[in-house]
This record gives C-alpha cells, sequence and structure tokens, in this order.
C-alpha cells in the first residue's frame, strides 16, 4: 500500500473507533465486544508501519 492508502486507513478506523465508543458512552453495548480491540489493534500494526517507514528515510 502507498502511504497515502495507508494514512487513509488508519484515519477511518480512528473515526470507526471513535463512533464505537461514543455508542458505548451513550450506553448502548457495543455490536462485538472484540470489534474496538480489534480497531485497536489495527490502529497499532499501521502506526508500526508508518514508524518504522519512517526510520528507514
Amino acid at each position: 500500500m502507498s502511504s497515502e492508502e495507508i494514512k487513509s486507513k488508519l484515519k477511518n478506523l480512528q473515526q470507526l473507533l471513535l463512533k464505537e465508543r461514543a455508542s458505548v458512552a451513550m450506553g448502548g453495548s457495543p455490536v462485538s465486544p472484540g470489534k474496538m480491540k480489534s480497531i485497536r489493534r489495527q490502529i497499532a500494526r499501521i502506526m508500526t508501519v508508518i514508524g518504522s517507514e519512517e526510520t528507514l528515510k
């Protein structure tokens, strides 16, 4: 993936996590209990890739 695609994927995941957190904060329950954990892990993986690319430059 190009760096632009990676950054757009990161942005989408962050927005999705924000929506999930907002629904839980409003008193609802998440659709899937493991979904937030999965999203956080995906964000961490993308941040790791971005960090490793920056150190190689």
